[in-house]
Order: C-alpha cells, then structure tokens, then sequence
C-alpha cells in the first residue's frame, strides 16, 4: 500500500517568482503579460520624488529632462524591496531578484544584503546589465523557471552568462554628458563646436567612451562594425540575439533596424525598445542603441 501510493506522488518542482527593476525597461503593463514583478524606479525631479511608469511617463520625463529641471536617479527603499518579496513568497516557493548592474548602481548590493535575511529564499543575480540586455536576462530567468530550475541555479547561470553582452549607443547631444560630470565643460563646448557624435559602450560594470565621430551615419557605422566585431571574435560560434534600442527616436530606431539585418543577414533584429530612464538621465534623448546578447541555453 504504502509503495503504491509511493508511486502514484508526483514530482513537484520550485515555483520561482522573477522580479526586476525598471532599469530593465520593462513596463508594469508588460510585466503583467510577461509574468515577472518590476519596481518602479525612483527619480528626483527638483526635489520631489516620481516612480517610473507609475505617476511619471515617457514623456513627462523628456519634457523635464529637456527643460533643464534637475533630474537625477535614485533607488527603491529597503521597505518597498522587502515588502515585495514577502508578499511574493506567499504564493511562491522563491524569488530571483535581477536588479541593474551593481557597477552603475548600489541597488544591487543593497538588494544582495537584504536577501541574507531570507535563507536562502531570495537569490539576487548580479549580472552585469541594464536596459535592454537586462530584459534580455529577465526573460531567460523566466524560460529558466519555466523548464524547472530552482532559484538558486537560475541566479548562478545569469551570474555566469551576465557579461555576455554589450550595447553601444551613440549620443545626439554632449550636454547630459557634460551634467553628469563624464566630460568637462570645455571638452563638452569643444565636442559641440567639431559636431561630435560620441559612441558608448555599456559592458559589464561601466559606461564607457567608445569612439567619437562627426555624423550620426559615422556613428551608425562605428556601432555596426563594433557589433560584427563581437559577433566574429568575442561571441563566435555562439547563439546570439541583436536588440535595437532609443531615447524618444523611435522612427531613427526602426530605420537603423532595417540597416542592421542589411548587415547581417543571419540575424533579425527582435526587439526596438525605449533605453531606460535611468540611462536616458545621463545621455538625453535622440540617441540611438544596438546590443547583442548571448541566447542562454536551458
């Protein structure tokens, strides 16, 4: 009796709830119709507090951005993490928690210390990205779950896979730039004056120079040539998936879509997203992106 009803149990496995930061770009409409859980990030807008995609758009944040309001990131409060994640652990078995890179932010490692309370419960995936690589880690997490694998495995295979990826973006205007002290004022007049178009690259743990050109078609080039670089040598023979993304420039996002599968013919571009916000705080609107991403194998 006793092996028959042995035999009849089934074989549950974990249920993992995936939760992010909107860093991530992913929107509180999307992230219902993905399954995932995102905080809002906070940001600073003369002095007062906005939650992103909740009571501050888009849009709201280009016309403060470019209004030269002072508009600055913050990161969500220890109570709206821990709050979050009990709730959450109500219904589910665990949590991986995928907030931004911890080199461009402490909400990582704040986020890392607040887990040491959950036993385990709560893995946090310091993986090394935002924006839309970072969506990229979010979905995977999800597949990861979906096919079974508990918290902890799915944490130490975004840790392990995180720096395999990169986004270059161009910049329409020196003048974020110049605000958030990453060039000097004259270096910043100097670039403005030569029409400078400077080429980022955001890997791993910072925000990097990457090339300065003088048009933006110069600096499309330099980004495809960079990506064909990584696809030839860095990520060779690897699956990976390209990702366009913008700063309110969507209609230059779509026509640098179709210049890049020109490109590469293997490749179609599956996803034109918005950068996020926080980003955007630092290199304004009108900027142009290309990642690629390593597809993670479950």
């Amino acid at each position: 009796m006793a092996a028959d009803s042995q035999g009849k149990q089934e074989e549950t496995s974990m249920k993992v709830a995936v939760v992010t930061d909107s860093n991530s770009g992913i929107t509180q409409a999307q992230a219902k119709e993905m399954g995932v859980y995102v905080l809002p990030m906070p940001f600073m807008i003369d002095g007062t507090e906005y939650l992103e995609d909740i009571n501050l758009t888009q849009k709201e944040f280009y016309e403060h951005l470019s209004g030269d309001h002072d508009v600055s990131t913050s990161q969500p409060s220890p109570e709206t993490i821990l709050n979050l994640w009990e709730k959450l652990l109500e219904e589910y078995d665990a949590v991986v928690h995928i907030p931004m890179s911890s080199g461009l932010s402490s909400s990582c490692q704040t986020a890392k210390m607040l887990a040491d309370d959950f036993d385990g419960k709560v893995q946090v995936a310091d993986n090394h990205r935002i924006s839309v690589t970072q969506r990229r880690s979010v979905q995977d997490a999800l597949d990861m779950a979906a096919a079974g694998m508990d918290a902890e495995a799915i944490c130490k295979k975004l840790e392990d896979t995180g720096l395999d990826s990169t986004i270059y973006v161009t910049v329409d205007t020196l003048k974020y730039l110049k605000k958030g002290g990453r060039i000097t004022p004259a270096a910043a007049a100097l670039g403005t004056m030569l029409r400078l178009k400077p080429v980022l690259q955001i890997h791993g743990e910072k925000l990097d120079a990457f090339a300065k050109v003088r048009t933006m078609n110069a600096a499309k080039r330099t980004m495809i040539d960079a990506i064909r670089s990584d696809l030839e040598n860095r990520f060779a023979g690897q699956p990976m998936r390209l990702d366009v993304a913008h700063t309110n420039n969507k209609e230059a996002a779509l026509e640098f879509v179709k210049e890049l599968e020109a490109e590469f013919p293997g490749y179609q571009v599956q996803r034109v997203d918005e950068l996020s916000l926080s980003v955007a705080c630092h290199i304004g609107d009108g900027c142009l992106a290309v990642a690629c991403s390593r597809v993670v194998e479950v």
